[in-house]
């Protein structure tokens, strides 16, 4: 199940949440606001700056990752 979950909350950044979950397995998400963006799950999370989103982002659409 993919869900794209989209929030703001007073005085926080925008913030889009996609979940990547499968029955019987984790549940890692890809949480994405103006400055920085989170993945991975409880107790296991990388944090990439918006310039490093978008290099890892063109590699994997280019195919090279």
């Amino acid at each position: 199940m993919i869900k794209l979950i989209k929030y703001s909350k007073g005085g926080f950044e925008n913030m889009k949440t996609v979940k990547l979950c499968k029955e019987g397995s984790c549940c890692p998400e890809v949480k994405i606001t103006d400055t920085r963006v989170e993945i991975g799950e409880k107790g296991n999370t990388c944090v990439l700056t918006s310039e490093q989103w978008k290099i890892l982002k063109e590699k994997v659409l280019s195919k090279e990752l």
